[in-house]
C-alpha cells in the first residue's frame, strides 16, 4: 500500500497507574503516589501503529478518546492541519475543549508518519540541532513513602539532601522547587538553602500561582540576589504577572497564563512574562509548540519545555521538540526521575550529565512493553482515579487563588496509597 493512501482504522486506549517514589505535594493538592496516564494507540491500514499519551489530573481520559473514534477512522494521518480543525476547531471547541486530546492524537500521527518514512520525528520538524535535551531537577515537597518516613521531603535538610542526591545521580546543574505548599517563609528558607548548598548551579521557583501580588513581590525581592533562571507563575493572570514583573528584578516564566497563541500575542504586545514554557500537551501537540517557539525566537522571548507529568511516550515528544529548537536556552522540566518505572520497552530513558538523549528510532522512537502495560493497567483498575486537586493530609481543604491556607511544615505524614497518615 502506498503511504499516500494510508488511513486510520482504529484508536485504542489503556489507562495505567505508574508508581512514584513518593507522593508529590503541590499548591493545588497532590500527586497521590502514582501518575495516571492514558496511553493512546492509533492503528492504520498499513499495519503501522502510532503512540500518544495524555494525563488527566489523576483521572482516566479513555471515555473522551472513545468519543473521537468516529472523527478519526478513515482520516489520513499525514493530514495534520486538517486533523487540528477536525478535532479542535476553535469555535466548536468552545463547547468541547479537545486541545489536550488533539495533542495525544498528533503525537500518534507524527509517530506513524515517521515510521512510514523511516525517520525520527525530529527530522519531520526540521532536523535536530543537538542530540540531547538538558533538564532541571524537579524538586517537590513529598510525603514519606512508608511508616519509616523514607523519601519524605518537608524540611530544609531533607530538601537539600534530595537535591544533592539527584545532582549526583542525574547530573543536574539547574534546580526547580515546586512550592506553594507551606508558608512562604518556610519555602523561602528552603530555596535559599538550595542555593547555598549547590554553588555554581542555577535555580527556579514555582508556587503555581498561589501568591497574592503583594506576596509574590515580597518573595521575588527576597530571592533576587540568587542565581535564578526565572521565577515561575508566582501569581495568577497576565495582569497580575505584569505587576510582579514591574516590581521584581527576575525574569518571570509561565506555563499557565500563556498556553495558546492569543495569550502569546497579548503577552508580546504588553509583556507580562519573559519565558514561555511550552508543553506538548497543553498547547495541543508538538507542532503548535514549534510554531510558538518560532514566534518567541523572532521576538526574543525566552522558552523552555514544560513537564505535565510524563511517561516515556510524552517524554519522547518533549525530546523531539527540544532537540530542534535553536532558542532553547533554559533546561527543560521533567517529573520523570520521580517515577519508579515506565511502560516503554527497555525501561526508563536515562539521564546523562543532566540531559536525556532523543530516541534514535523512526517516529517517536519508543515502543510499549506489553507486560509493563498490563501490570500498570491492572494497578489502575485496582486503585482507580484520585483527586489531584486535593491534599490527602488536609481533609476539606481546597486551593484558592491566591492561597492563604498553607500546610503545616511541622506536621509529618506518610502516604499509604489512599490516605495520609501521621508519622
Amino acid at each position: 500500500m502506498s503511504i499516500a493512501q494510508m488511513r486510520i482504522t482504529d484508536i485504542r486506549t489503556t489507562t495505567v497507574a505508574v508508581p512514584l517514589e513518593a507522593a508529590l505535594r503541590h499548591a493545588n493538592g497532590c500527586h497521590w503516589g502514582r501518575f495516571i496516564r492514558t496511553i493512546v494507540e492509533v492503528d492504520t491500514d498499513a499495519g503501522i501503529t502510532g503512540l500518544g499519551e495524555m494525563g488527566g489530573g489523576g483521572e482516566s481520559a479513555e471515555t473522551s478518546f472513545r468519543g473521537l473514534k468516529n472523527y478519526l477512522v478513515g482520516h489520513d494521518p499525514f493530514a495534520l492541519e486538517a486533523l487540528r480543525f477536525l478535532i479542535a476547531n476553535p469555535t466548536a471547541g468552545l463547547y468541547n475543549n479537545r486541545t489536550q486530546l488533539l495533542a495525544a492524537i498528533e503525537f500518534a500521527c507524527l509517530d506513524i508518519v515517521g515510521q512510514a518514512l523511516g525517520v525520527p520525528v525530529h527530522a519531520l520538524l526540521g532536523g535536530k540541532l543537538r542530540d540531547a535535551v538538558p533538564f532541571a531537577s524537579y524538586l517537590f515537597f513529598r510525603f514519606g513513602g512508608d511508616s519509616t518516613g523514607c523519601h519524605e521531603v518537608r524540611t530544609v535538610d531533607q530538601l537539600v539532601s534530595m537535591a544533592r542526591a539527584l545532582k549526583a545521580s542525574c547530573g543536574f546543574t539547574s534546580h526547580k522547587l515546586k512550592g506553594g505548599v507551606f508558608p512562604p517563609r518556610h519555602e523561602l528558607a528552603c530555596y535559599r538553602a538550595l542555593s547555598e548548598a549547590l554553588p555554581g548551579d542555577s535555580f527556579r521557583y514555582d508556587p503555581n500561582a498561589a501568591f497574592s501580588i503583594e506576596e509574590a513581590i515580597r518573595f521575588g525581592r527576597a530571592i533576587a540576589d540568587l542565581t535564578n533562571d526565572y521565577y515561575e507563575d508566582p501569581t495568577w493572570g497576565l495582569n497580575g504577572m505584569r505587576q510582579v514583573r514591574a516590581a521584581v528584578p527576575i525574569r518571570l516564566a509561565t506555563n499557565t497564563v500563556v498556553v495558546n497563541f492569543e495569550q502569546l500575542a497579548t503577552n508580546l504586545r504588553d509583556p507580562a512574562v519573559d519565558v514561555v514554557l511550552l508543553d506538548t500537551t497543553f498547547w495541543g501537540g508538538i507542532r503548535p509548540c514549534l510554531k510558538a517557539a518560532a514566534v518567541c525566537e523572532t521576538m526574543q522571548t525566552g522558552i523552555s519545555v514544560h513537564s505535565s507529568g510524563e511517561l516515556g511516550v510524552q517524554l519522547a515528544t518533549m525530546l523531539h521538540l527540544g532537540v530542534v529548537l535553536p532558542n532553547l536556552t533554559f533546561a527543560a522540566d521533567a517529573h520523570y526521575h520521580h517515577l519508579v518505572d515506565d511502560v516503554i520497552a527497555g525501561g526508563k530513558l536515562k539521564y546523562e550529565n543532566g540531559a536525556i538523549r532523543v530516541p534514535a528510532g523512526p517516529g517517536l522512537g519508543v515502543r510499549l512493553d506489553r507486560d509493563k502495560m498490563e501490570t500498570y493497567a491492572a494497578l489502575y483498575r485496582r486503585l482507580g482515579d484520585y483527586r489531584y486537586d486535593r491534599d490527602p493530609a488536609r481533609p476539606g481543604w481546597f486551593a484558592t487563588v491566591p492561597n492563604s491556607a498553607w500546610a503545616d511544615p511541622e506536621a509529618a505524614f506518610w502516604f499509604d496509597g489512599n490516605s495520609a497518615r501521621a508519622l
